[in-house]
């Protein structure tokens, strides 16, 4: 009579693990690391499998192991098998992470977005300045010319008064005279109040 040869393990040697479930339901430590022992192998290589990276796959294996001395009493015989039970604990757990990862990173891509987002709407605020420039030049036009004058040298070349009366040549108080008056009209054709 020829002896049957098994490649791996022998099947006769296998634990029951119907046996081991019912005895961790009821806390035994024992048959939980016998449980352990005889799946272990199957479980990480599903996480593994799905997650690919080592660290994290022994991490939601160890969640996994938690789960099922936490929850072996909801275990039920006609449902399937200790080894399908098992895998689907460890499958479900494995796509709850990867979900988890998915949404922190879509949610730290949102945020990113969100900072990169200016606090205003830039064409709107170039559109404004442009609208703005537009109607100083028109009102800088309804100036006298001595008045376009003083105010251009102040305002947009930065001279002070004394600097603008003697570019111009004309006396000090005549040229804070034409400012003056040049802001008014300005003031009132823009319908700036004061």
């Amino acid at each position: 009579m020829t002896e049957a040869i098994h490649i791996g393990r022998n099947p006769a040697h296998e634990p029951d693990l119907q046996k081991l479930m019912t005895q961790v339901a009821q806390g035994d430590q024992g048959a939980f690391a016998a449980l352990y022992d005889a799946a272990a192998g199957a479980v990480f290589g599903i996480v593994r499998k799905i997650l690919r990276d080592h660290a994290q796959s022994e991490e939601v294996a160890q969640e996994v192991w938690l789960e099922v001395w936490r929850t072996a009493p909801r275990y039920r015989v006609e449902r399937g098998t200790v080894l399908n039970w098992l895998l689907t604990l460890a499958h479900r757990r494995t796509v709850d992470r990867v979900r988890s990862a998915e949404a922190t990173t879509a949610r730290d891509h949102r945020a990113a977005l969100l900072e990169q987002t200016p606090g205003f709407d830039e064409v709107s605020e170039q559109v404004q300045a442009r609208a703005e420039r537009e109607e100083l030049r028109r009102c800088l036009r309804t100036l006298t010319e001595i008045q376009r004058q003083s105010v251009t040298l102040a305002y947009y070349q930065g001279l002070t008064y004394k600097e603008v009366a003697e570019q111009l040549s004309t006396p000090l108080g005549t040229i804070k005279t034409r400012l003056r008056d040049g802001l008014i009209r300005l003031r009132d054709c823009l319908g700036v109040t004061a």
